[in-house]
């Protein structure tokens, strides 16, 4: 993974001293860099080093080989004068003894205590075997020409390249210009003039997967036409004779035998060539941190200059260098600092050759590769081929994750996601055809024991309770207590009732926990008015299903649940009936109450108990109005809480452990169990508001439904690593289409369908991993 390391001096000089530096190191899967601080000394002795430096390295040079010109420029080209009254006699040796005290210098100003937090820092988070580019940013002249690279940190970071930059960057919006499977060269052979330009062009020619125009000696208008060729450029080259102003801030270049051109002067041109992708620029010729200045203001990508006068001979082996193994698919930062190290060899003849080159990067930018370029032009074979292989794999994944889900290795998590879901939809409210008394631990306790024993509820508070709802006439009466004792004698009123009245409803219960034992029903009440009270908990003990109806079973010995009872007697009233269809599913009216399968939705296996539904709770807690026993008794019912309604009578006093998990109790928010009487409410306004108000059941895809379903999210995952290769778009694509499968997911589930959400999920994430790894897979191959 690349590094960029930005380092910035902010305001200050080598007289001075730097106040604030400034290292923001970044990651490119992340767009927000770690920042360091720190400053550096006055260095003053360092700016009469390099003027020494300066001098000796252009009198050595003309004392080693005398009459030669340097290639792309003069001496005096360079805006530095010689001054033979300070230098009257050079060596090698003392020339070499200057740049290693020029280095010394230059790494003890960078190990001083005021920079060493940054130092310290970079070494902490970098490795040493990936490749960093370090970025200067100064505006400061004298600070660019040093030659930072002598930074004893990149004898320790091998993949480490110094660059310099621009205070002020930009991104380049491009054009769209025709796809191409070549890289395009704009080659700018200027004036020859005591060098040999036709290396550079052989060297150029010999590159691979290129499409190179030379324009030899041009004209000023020849070279600008060419610069706005729609088909754009990816290098921009120039060979010839230049030279910067002593300032360094304006440089030049000789086109031609007669003409020189500033960066300002072919401005517009280069914009046009930028913003249609121009991504390097190599400018073989003496002094050009003045052109640096000027070209970097455009925003180009990356830039490579020579930073003093240059030989011929220096030139040509750099380009020759840097282009091997840039087209061996080096970064264009990595085959920079390769071609510098190679370049060493040619010192003993050309000292400090090895310091000239020198890039300049836009920070912005990612360093230019080669094959990379190339590849990122795919051919329609290649584009078939990614598309039969997103097809495989999102076949293979779908297939693999619905496997793991037919065995029940999901259940858990679609359990989870269900309940999460649940949570969130909007309170609908109480049913208003409903009533909920309740016996409280305040009502059991105001019963004298010796009245009710064991039950919350005694023979003489039912009667009473009875009697009283009795008078505002409601439309079904359900005691949701066991009672396996008879009636008291003294109280043959409430005998009488339960065993003549068509809409006294009781409960018993089949089985506790799946163990051969039960709860006999009240004496008095008739078969047809009895119903089982059993619910069926999941593995991890919520309440999500609802049984309707089931095989008889002693001692209860009755097929209809107690919630059927109620709703049906209540929807007997209005004229509608239930019936058992052919398919074996439960029909209220025109609403038919489809069972769930063993492995319906994310059910694995469930119990194959009877008829049941999953069981679309309407709110949290309370799905109907609630009194309480001590209400009844004191007369606060009305004729508007009671009459035509379904009134249950339960408990919820916590003694009698009377308590259901729900997909509600999981919530931070309400951590409560819902009362076995209000859950029983829940259950009978799930039919009620199915038959007569149309709200959905909850219902789920057919098998290959779902299949079809997961498998568009496969294809969806694989196709979005495909076309964002951006690891910091790729992340917010992801996070985008794993919130719209949310949505969409909970949108349909307030509409009744349970949908496979995390087996959407899983073949989002894996699916996309998977063409990932198929990717570099074919880009590792290819660079092979």
């Amino acid at each position: 993974m690349t590094k960029l390391v930005v380092l910035n001096l902010g305001k200050g000089n080598l007289k001075q001293g730097f106040a604030t530096v400034t290292a923001q190191l970044y990651n490119y899967s992340n767009p927000i860099p770690i920042q360091f601080t720190g400053s550096l000394p006055a260095a003053p002795e360092l700016i009469e080093l390099y003027r020494r430096w300066q001098l000796l390295y252009l009198l050595l040079h003309e004392t080693l080989f005398p009459g030669q010109r340097w290639h792309r420029n003069m001496a005096n080209d360079a805006g530095i004068e010689i001054d033979t009254e300070d230098i009257t006699n050079i060596s090698s040796v003392e020339f070499s003894n200057l740049c290693d005290n020029l280095q010394n210098e230059i790494n003890v100003w960078l190990k001083s205590e005021l920079f060493r937090n940054i130092d310290q820092k970079l070494r902490t988070k970098l490795n040493p075997h990936e490749e960093i580019r370090i970025i200067l940013e100064t505006e400061d002249d004298q600070i660019r020409r040093l030659p930072w690279h002598l930074w004893d940190f990149f004898e320790d970071y091998h993949k480490a390249v110094f660059g310099l930059s621009a205070p002020e960057v930009d991104e380049v919006k491009l054009l769209r210009k025709p796809t191409t499977n070549k890289i395009r060269i704009l080659a700018i052979l200027g004036n020859s003039e005591g060098i040999d330009i036709q290396q550079d062009r052989a060297i150029l020619e010999q590159l691979p997967k290129t499409e190179t125009i030379f324009l030899v000696e041009p004209q000023r208008k020849e070279l600008d036409q060419w610069l706005w060729d729609k088909k754009g450029w990816d290098i921009l080259f120039f060979a010839g004779h230049g030279s910067s102003q002593a300032d360094g801030e304006i440089g030049q270049i000789y086109i031609n035998q007669t003409d020189s051109l500033t960066i300002s002067q072919l401005k517009n041109g280069l914009k046009a060539a930028i913003a249609r992708g121009l991504q390097l620029a190599i400018f073989n010729c003496c002094d050009g941190l003045g052109l640096v200045r000027q070209l970097a203001s455009l925003h180009i990508p990356q830039m490579i200059v020579m930073r003093e006068a240059v030989p011929d001979r220096v030139a040509q082996e750099f380009l020759k260098h840097f282009l091997e193994a840039f087209a061996n698919g080096e970064s264009c930062h990595l085959a920079m600092r390769e071609a510098i190290e190679k370049l060493q060899g040619l010192e003993s003849s050309f000292p400090c050759a090895s310091w000239l080159p020198v890039i300049c990067q836009n920070p912005t930018a990612m360093s230019l590769v080669l094959a990379n370029k190339v590849d990122s032009q795919p051919t329609s074979w290649h584009n078939r081929n990614i598309i039969g292989t997103i097809f495989k794999v999102s076949i293979v994944t779908t297939a693999l994750i619905m496997g793991m889900r037919s065995v029940g290795m999901l259940q858990s998590w679609e359990l989870m996601a269900f309940d999460a879901m649940m949570r969130l939809r909007p309170d609908e409210g109480q049913d208003p055809r409903i009533l909920v008394v309740t016996v409280t631990e305040a009502d059991v306790r105001s019963q004298p024991a010796k009245e009710r024993g064991a039950a919350s509820l005694s023979d003489r508070a039912l009667a009473q309770v009875v009697e009283k709802l009795e008078q505002f006439q409601p439309r079904v009466i359900g005691l949701d207590i066991y009672r396996e004792n008879h009636v008291e004698k003294k109280y043959k009123k409430l005998s009488r009732l339960m065993q003549k009245s068509d809409r006294f409803f009781a409960i018993c219960e089949v089985s506790e926990e799946n163990k051969n034992s039960g709860v006999s029903p009240p004496p008095e009440v008739p078969k047809q008015n009895l119903g089982f009270s059993d619910v069926i908990p999941d593995s991890d003990g919520i309440i999500r299903r609802q049984i309707l109806a089931m095989a008889p079973a002693s001692p209860c010995n009755v097929d209809k649940s107690f919630s059927f009872q109620l709703a049906n007697r209540y929807l007997l009233a209005l004229g509608i009936q239930s019936k058992l269809t052919t398919e074996k599913n439960w029909q209220f009216g025109n609403v038919v109450f489809k069972n769930l399968e063993s492995n319906s939705g994310g059910y694995h296996r469930i119990d194959n108990l009877g008829h049941q539904v999953l069981l679309n709770y309407r709110s949290s807690h309370q799905a109907a109005t609630q009194v309480t026993l001590a209400d009844v008794l004191n007369n606060k019912l009305t004729s508007d809480l009671v009459k035509n309604r379904i009134v249950l009578i339960g408990t919820s006093a916590e003694s009698f452990h009377d308590y259901w998990s729900t997909p509600y109790s999981a919530s931070q928010w309400s951590y409560n169990q819902m009362p076995g009487v209000m859950l029983q409410a829940q259950m009978v306004s799930q039919i009620l508001s199915a038959v007569l108000d149309n709200r959905p059941l909850l219902w789920m895809l057919p098998k290959w439904g779902e299949f079809i379903w997961v498998w568009g999210w496969s294809l969806i995952g694989a196709t979005i690593i495909w076309q964002f290769r951006s690891w910091l778009r790729l992340g917010l694509v992801g996070v985008a289409t794993v919130c719209v499968l949310y949505g969409v997911s909970f949108a349909v589930l307030i509409q009744g369908a349970w949908i496979p959400l995390v087996p959407s999920v899983l073949v989002l994430i894996v699916s996309g991993t998977t063409v990932v790894i198929y990717i570099h897979f074919l880009s590792d191959q290819h660079n092979q």
